[in-house]
């Protein structure tokens, strides 16, 4: 929900495919710090990466999680999702206040298709509903999240590049966006009045996505995404600072070991 993806989200049929692939993700991405911030958040990340493609168990271009029910238009699944963390001392908004962790987020999410208008494209939607959990000295609980999403896919636009359009909805429960937009009494300041947030939108996403592959086991990663702060539930805290954001990432997947045996589905 929070965090920024890289890779496009799987569109081709897995039978066929490896059962599994072991490689090397390298990539970098700037965000806002949080949602409505004025300040940047800017990372290089060079990370291994693992592709399982289990009857259950998966791990893919779609996400890591455990996949409860599939038919060929509907899946459910428990999914992850993470974002990065980022410092109060960057933040002047946020001076004296504690540091926003990195934050992981698992739930379950209902995904489809709505349509397929040619052989190479669909119309899919995503309904996820997940609990966050922030990392940060230990380990907190830092509410709910909910992003619907709608999506546009493309298999082959040409050239080899593959793209996908998303719009979604971010919306978080009062102890989320209290995380995000809270400002204790002790830590009030004249510039900075004490706030308890409320419940409700966070954001509006529009997000291009697009990945082409450079050859068998090399493929690049590109991601654009608008964000819109308008109609936010909390764009009354001294830490809502803008009603608008974007956010750009890079990537470049290398896999350097594939099965011999295929996945089924």
């Amino acid at each position: 929900m929070l965090g920024s993806s890289l890779a496009l989200s799987a569109q081709a049929q897995e039978q066929g495919l490896p059962l599994w692939e072991v490689g090397l993700f390298a990539g970098a991405l700037s965000s806002p710090a949080y949602p409505a911030s004025s300040e940047r958040s800017t990372r290089a990340l060079v990370l291994p990466t693992l592709v399982y493609r289990g009857e259950v168990f998966r791990s893919d271009r779609g996400g890591v999680g455990a996949r409860l029910l599939h038919t060929d238009d509907t899946e459910l699944d428990i999914g992850f999702a993470a974002s990065l963390p980022a410092s109060s001392q960057d933040i002047p908004a946020r001076q004296g206040m504690s540091d926003l962790g990195t934050l992981i987020e698992f739930g379950p999410r209902l995904k489809g298709t709505l349509a397929r208008p040619t052989p190479g494209s669909r119309l899919r939607y995503e309904l996820p509903l997940r609990t966050v959990l922030e990392i940060n000295n230990g380990v907190r609980t830092q509410g709910f999240a909910m992003e619907p999403e709608l999506s546009y896919e493309v298999r082959d636009v040409g050239a080899g590049w593959s793209l996908s359009t998303n719009a979604s909805l971010v919306l978080g429960d009062s102890r989320l966006n209290q995380y995000f937009y809270g400002v204790p009494a002790d830590l009030a300041t004249p510039q900075r009045p004490a706030y308890t947030a409320q419940a409700g939108l966070i954001a509006t996403r529009l997000t291009l996505n697009a990945s082409r592959r450079l050859g068998p086991d090399v493929r690049v990663f590109a991601y654009v995404r608008a964000e819109s702060y308008a109609g936010s539930a909390n764009a009354a805290s001294p830490l809502y600072q803008q009603s608008t954001g974007t956010s750009a990432g890079l990537g470049l997947h290398w896999t350097l070991s594939r099965s011999a045996a295929k996945a089924e589905n």
